[in-house]
């Protein structure tokens, strides 16, 4: 290995990290394409879909959260040897 060059863990810390970021900035995104999209509906007088639409974004990104919940549960119960 070269002097300077990160060595594999760090580089895994990085990529962890940045899937972190990148998984915000995801539902970010989802929120605020739903939220533009509820105020339309809406202001069409569309409450019905405007609710489906919240909805559905709010699954969508509990679908994206569930590895992580999972992974912090098996982390806890490592922990406490459960």
């Amino acid at each position: 290995m070269r002097a300077g060059s990160p060595d594999a863990d760090e580089t895994s810390v990085y990529k962890e990290d940045s899937m972190g970021v990148n998984l915000i900035f995801k539902i970010a995104a989802v929120g605020i394409l739903v939220s533009v999209i509820c105020q339309v509906l809406k202001h069409s007088g569309r409450e019905e879909q405007a609710f489906l639409t919240s909805l559905a974004g709010l699954i969508l990104v509990l679908f994206w959260l569930v590895p992580y919940i999972y992974q912090l549960f098996e982390t806890i119960k490592n922990l406490f040897a459960l």
